[in-house]
């Protein structure tokens, strides 16, 4: 049977720690849907189209692996796309209460719903989209943070330039 996982998030922007967390569910599962949630009422920094494309390059490389955005309950496009899993990630035990009731809620809102909770590699443990955002607010090093191709097109954006 072929095994679809969904990984939901913001994505805002993509960070080597998500990358990280795509290629150790593809270890463990035929296909990865990366989900990029409008996430309007976050506010995020980056348009959802422009999210997306960054997932795009981010993944580009890997087999198995496609993009979709957005804007419904993450039970409900997991059914669409005949998931039964969700991916996330936790770097800290900080995430794991928040992480552990999302999990609760999706499993109440569809029985069939399993959340696999995966962790990066410890390198990559203390990256946040919302640490790279305040980075790219002062103009700060990022390199380090995020993959190549997205590093290259958030600075080629007109929506990151400072003030």
């Amino acid at each position: 049977m072929h095994k679809i996982a969904l990984y939901p998030g913001t994505f805002d922007p993509i960070t080597n720690g998500h990358f990280d967390i795509i290629e150790r569910a593809l270890r463990l599962f035929d296909e990865v849907v990366v989900a990029v949630a409008d996430s309007s009422d976050k506010r995020p920094r980056f348009t959802l189209d422009e999210r997306v494309q960054m997932v795009e390059l981010a993944i580009k490389d890997l087999d198995r692996v496609r993009v979709v955005g957005f804007d419904n309950l993450t039970v409900e496009l997991a059914k669409s796309i005949n998931s039964t899993v969700l991916i996330r990630g936790l770097r800290a035990v900080s995430d794991f209460e928040f992480e552990l009731q999302l999990g609760y809620l999706n499993n109440s809102l569809d029985p069939e719903i399993e959340t696999v909770y995966l962790m990066p590699k410890l390198k990559h443990a203390f990256i946040s989209s919302s640490i790279v955002r305040n980075l790219l607010k002062f103009n700060g090093k990022t390199e380090h943070l995020l993959p190549a191709s997205v590093q290259n097109v958030i600075w080629s954006m007109k929506s990151c330039t400072l003030p």
